[in-house]
């Protein structure tokens, strides 16, 4: 199936304004990119409280961002933001939280770990393990019951793999639901959607090249489970899992190969690939209509499973 008309145009409008592939940019040029993007997005839907709080981690400390959309939450979600560990930043992802509180009734903490080449791996998935502490140390405030779900897109599906995987090794904290949007789960890329043309968009096999280089330089570190999920020799007893794919991304064969080997593990898996969409289009709020959709599977994913207390 062909790219929706949607992303089509949105393609042809940044062709039109000169934008250059990101493996040709400079971290900070990309960077730059992407906030501009988030002047696209719109602003978010009020919430009951907006608070940054300030995690300490090794070596310094990152801020993460608190929306409450309600008096009475009903649990709380961390969202680890994409970027390929390199780009992206909590303000360019203040919309999509704030959509994600106000649609599932969770206090939704986004979380802005260090970034790549100056913090190089495992750099982002320590400090995303110390806020994931922060936020089971601080339930009382947050949302004192109700499920902890953690989800991200893209490097931040990654991080949330990744950290589903400790919590079970360290006997928690204890996750209810992982949502995993076309996730980064293995550095082969080898596979045929890596190599596909129809899929060599604003996510290529080149810019993967160079967030994986900027990363993780050191290759023969790729492959432990902590870079690389999929490599983990064991997902029995992880949390249930929402598995989202785009048809025209290069991660969407690995995306689909982990979410095949939780299910043969035996952990329920709610796995949709989105036809016509391509890598990036679920944090595209307002701009592209299959991130609405996207938005709607997951809202409904988590509500079937974890049913709304009484208003």
């Amino acid at each position: 199936m062909a790219l929706d008309e949607a992303t089509t145009a949105f393609l042809a409008q940044m062709a039109a304004g000169g934008m250059r592939p990101l493996h040709e940019m400079t971290p900070e040029e990309a960077r730059g990119l992407t906030g501009e993007l988030q002047e696209l997005y719109g602003a978010g839907p009020a919430m009951h409280d907006v608070r940054d709080e300030t995690i300490p981690v090794a070596g310094g400390e990152i801020l993460a961002r608190v929306l409450t959309p309600i008096d009475t939450p009903r649990g709380v979600l961390v969202y680890f933001h994409g970027g390929g560990w390199v780009i992206g930043a909590v303000p360019e992802f203040d919309s999509l939280g704030r959509i994600l509180a106000q649609r599932t009734g969770m206090t939704t903490v986004l979380v802005d770990y260090r970034l790549a080449p100056e913090n190089r791996y495992p750099a982002a998935i320590e400090d995303s393990w110390t806020a994931l502490e922060w936020v089971q140390a601080h339930r009382g405030t947050l949302a004192p019951e109700g499920p902890l779900v953690i989800a991200g897109d893209s490097a931040g599906g990654n991080i949330a793999a990744v950290l589903t995987q400790r919590a079970k090794a360290a006997g928690g904290p204890p996750i209810d639901l992982q949502v995993l949007v076309y996730p980064v789960t293995d550095a082969g890329m080898d596979t045929e959607s890596y190599t596909d043309p129809a899929n060599q968009l604003m996510l290529s096999r080149d810019s993967m090249v160079w967030f994986w280089d900027h990363y993780a330089p050191d290759t023969s570190r790729r492959q432990e489970p902590g870079a690389s999920p999929l490599t983990a020799p064991d997902l029995t007893g992880l949390p249930p899992a929402v598995v989202i794919t785009a048809e025209h991304d290069p991660l969407r064969d690995e995306g689909e190969a982990y979410a095949r080997r939780l299910a043969w593990a035996g952990v329920p898996v709610d796995h949709r690939r989105f036809d016509g969409q391509m890598h990036g289009f679920f944090t595209m709020v307002n701009v592209l209509p299959g991130s609405a959709a996207a938005i709607d599977h997951v809202v409904s994913a988590i509500d079937s499973r974890f049913a709304r207390q009484p208003a």
